[in-house]
């Protein structure tokens, strides 16, 4: 039976993640040349994809071709089982297009922020956790510990130090991100730098010895000046850029005041759950919302649809 929750855009991965294969590299060796393995190529953290009846597909290549095309583990992820048929990603770099070279025909690579929505959310979210752990290994080439470099192991899930042995594993950074609101009104807020008009939910990063709920209401006072008196989770989304856990919330304040700290946010605006429903269907001339594929949009569209 599938698992019932709320699925955001990078969510939903379809593949089974086997892990408890991922050390055993022989295996992997014999999967990657396997008939019915495949293989997805990112470019600068961008995936090849092509076009399809409706939207855009990820282009898949045979595994073999991917395991060429890596040279060795260091630039391969080993990302799961599609029932019996190993699938991984291979990681490409440099300033040339690998489209215009290797891959000629196969597709094109595209940004994923920009397309994801265009995918099948399958693929979105297999794509995502590609680029969630390629963008890892890109910053964890050196051991933290002694600052020598490292090489991958566990199908490209682990580094390891040969100087020192230490072991470093993925990074997941946890972001609250909420909707406060009082009564019939909910807060959004603005950055100095996004578009005009376009407002979101706020949000921030988790510090540690914090609760989900302690990092939301210090978030809420800081940015915003509210005290926060209920915190209700609503879903989650992995989000590679680069590697953030958003946790989505809605949180009930004790008032409809608040300011906005001009250090994060240079505005704060309340709006009525009407006003919220005219901003999502675009009625509303002076305010935009967050995009689809944002969690934010999700929480602003839980709220109006509770009323």
């Amino acid at each position: 039976m599938a698992l019932d929750f709320f699925c955001n855009t990078f969510a939903g991965n379809p593949l089974d993640r086997a892990s408890d294969r991922r050390t055993d590299a022989d295996w992997l060796r014999r999967q990657l040349s396997a008939t019915g393995a495949r293989g997805l190529a990112l470019w600068n953290g961008k995936p090849l994809v092509k076009p399809r009846r409706e939207g855009l597909g990820l282009s898949w290549l045979p595994g073999k071709l991917a395991g060429e095309l890596a040279g060795g583990t260091e630039r391969l992820l080993f990302l799961g089982l599609d029932g019996e048929d190993a699938v991984f990603a291979v990681d490409l770099e440099g300033a040339a297009d690998p489209a215009d070279a290797a891959l000629s025909g196969l597709g094109r690579f595209e940004e994923l922020r920009q397309i994801a929505l265009d995918l099948p959310p399958a693929e979105a979210a297999i794509a995502g956790a590609a680029r969630g752990m390629f963008e890892w290994r890109r910053r964890h080439r050196h051991c933290a510990v002694c600052g020598q470099p490292s090489r991958a192991a566990d199908g490209g899930w682990k580094r390891i130090c040969e100087a020192c042995e230490a072991e470093h594993f993925p990074r997941t950074d946890p972001v609250v991100i909420m909707l406060p609101y009082h009564r019939d009104r909910c807060m959004l807020g603005r950055q100095a730098v996004w578009p005009k008009g376009f407002f979101s939910a706020l949000a921030g990063f988790m510090e540690p010895g914090e609760a989900i709920e302690e990092a939301c209401a210090r978030e809420l006072k800081e940015e915003a000046g509210l005290t926060a008196l209920k915190v209700r989770h609503h879903s989650s989304q992995p989000w590679p850029y680069p590697s953030s856990l958003m946790i989505g919330l809605l949180a009930e304040v004790a008032d409809d005041e608040g300011a906005p700290d001009q250090t994060e946010l240079e505005e704060v605006r309340w709006f009525t759950r009407e006003e919220a429903r005219a901003m999502l269907d675009g009625r509303l001339e002076d305010a935009k919302p967050p995009g689809a594929m944002a969690i934010a949009h999700q929480l602003l569209r839980a709220w109006v649809e509770e009323g």
